[in-house]
């Protein structure tokens, strides 16, 4: 008995003292909660998520990281100053250079006479006599080695410029990766908001499962507290044996353990809610649990949507993508680069002798030898490209498979929902049956007691029904990419609500 009522998707906690129990599924701070829908819910969520939040921002980032490497065609120009204190000493030997021009003098001398008329002969050679005489004392005033030493201030102010002309295809390949990965922040923000679609309403509706099952343990737990007054007063009649008492007794007490278990799941189902939409002292949710009596679209609806618009295919795609990227940038580095360049310096009055007053030119660059092995690079690359390929192909399967698993899921949530309404007719009318049995003394204990566990039973199976019918159509349309869809069915006309 207690194991059928504990049944549930939570977690069994610690046992609360029965005086705490309220005979009633409301607890008394539901009038402090915040009365909130689920379309409501919703709205919150996306306001509030860190989890959105965070995949909101990486999107951004990775949108503008992509802006940023749109110009990689462009010139880049920079403008630099420089203050430069130097000195420069120069040593010139003038040895040779004396002695070539006293030679060079000498024999220029020597046949200076022969050029002037003969009467003029004896004149000349006495002026080249004294000259010649005079040319080593002029010479040894100039030093055999000639020391120069400079030091200046100078201020370059300078514009440089760099065009790339072709690089082999990486600037390409570097801005398809900052491509790609947008489209694979884009894919994880709605894989994200997907996860949080379906944890809400495993919070949403988690909530309001706990709430019935709650109330049903209650209501049982009562039901059977007046079967141990019935039983009591039939002993002391003398027609009810104490063995009879005994296991109503029983019966009792494990309806009791399973108030407590009930009531503490539903605390932290109460508390899970309000922390997802962080709204404390917690939330009353308004939507009421459901199923819809008509079967949803055909399977193939889901398949055909799933197989594009879900968040993981998208992502491989993506993946797919920068892998492609990654081995386009490898396949470069086999490549020459062309580019050109320029600069100009603003200060010519002031420069260093070396520095040119402008320069422009077009270079050509080509690694012969690298330290990375770029060939095995390129098939780490490719290797890589292939797994990407590899990856989505999988990737769809996997999808086909868990829509394909989720629609079924719905679907005999469904069917179990609806045929409990049959089940739970009968049980209510075989308890009313048992019980009065049991007081005209008809009617045995044990039998009433399998008659309230089985009413029991198939409020909790109804109940479980209906939640498990709300998280997996979340899932179904998540793996579709269909969530945003959800209110549709909750807006249907053959939506039954639970319990």
């Amino acid at each position: 008995m207690a194991g059928l009522m504990a049944a549930g998707p939570f977690p069994a906690a610690m046992a609360a003292p029965a005086e705490q129990i309220s005979s009633a599924a409301a607890t008394p701070s539901d009038t402090a909660r915040m009365a909130i829908s689920f379309d409501a819910a919703r709205e919150r969520l996306a306001r509030v998520s860190p989890s959105l939040s965070g995949a909101g921002h990486e999107v951004r980032a990775s949108e503008e990281q992509a802006a940023a490497l749109k110009a990689l065609n462009r010139p880049v120009v920079s403008a630099s100053a420089s203050v430069i204190e130097y000195q420069k000493s120069l040593s010139v030997d003038l040895t040779g250079e004396k002695n070539a021009f006293a030679n060079a003098t000498s024999d220029y001398l020597d046949g200076l006479p022969g050029q002037f008329p003969p009467e003029f002969a004896g004149i000349v050679q006495q002026v080249t006599g004294r000259i010649e005489q005079a040319l080593p004392g002029l010479l040894s005033l100039i030093p055999d080695t000639l020391d120069y030493r400079v030091r200046d201030t100078v201020f370059r102010p300078s514009v440089t410029a760099a065009l790339p002309l072709y690089t082999g295809g990486a600037i390409p390949a570097v801005q398809r990766g900052a491509g790609a990965t947008v489209a694979l922040a884009r894919a994880k923000e709605a894989g994200a908001q997907s996860l949080s679609q379906i944890q809400l309403v495993q919070a949403y509706f988690g909530q309001q499962l706990a709430q019935a099952l709650l109330a049903s343990a209650v209501e049982t737990r009562d039901g059977f507290d007046r079967h141990l007054a019935n039983a009591r007063a039939m002993e002391r009649e003398g027609v009810l044996p104490r063995a009879g008492v005994l296991q109503v007794q029983v019966a009792r007490d494990a309806a009791q353990r399973a108030v407590e278990r009930a009531a503490l799941e539903e605390a932290t189902a109460s508390d899970t809610l309000a922390r997802l939409l962080d709204a404390q002292p917690g939330v009353r949710p308004t939507t009421p649990l459901f199923v819809n009596a008509r079967p949803i679209e055909p399977l193939d609806q889901f398949l055909a949507s799933a197989s594009e618009g879900h968040p993981q295919a998208r992502a491989a795609d993506a993946a797919r993508d920068l892998a492609g990227a990654g081995e386009d940038l490898a396949r470069s580095r086999f490549r020459p680069q062309a580019f050109a360049f320029g600069s100009y310096n603003f200060n010519r009055d002031n420069a260093l002798p070396t520095d040119p007053d402008w320069i422009a030119g077009v270079g050509v660059r080509y690694t012969l030898l690298s330290n990375i092995d770029r060939q095995r690079s390129l098939n780490a690359a490719r290797e890589r490209r292939q797994a990407a390929d590899d990856a989505a192909r999988d990737a769809r399967k996997t999808i086909a498979i868990e829509t394909n698993r989720a629609y079924n899921l719905v679907e005999t949530a469904r069917r179990s929902f609806l045929s409990l309404d049959s089940s739970l007719a009968a049980a209510n009318e075989n308890l009313r049956v048992q019980e009065v049995a049991f007081r005209e003394g008809e009617g045995t204990a044990a039998a009433l007691i399998d008659a309230r566990t089985a009413l029991s039973l198939a409020r909790t199976q109804r109940i479980a029904a209906a939640y498990e019918y709300v998280v997996a159509l979340s899932a179904l349309l998540a793996a579709s990419n269909r969530g945003d869809s959800f209110p549709d069915y909750l807006a249907r006309a053959d939506r039954i609500s639970a319990p």
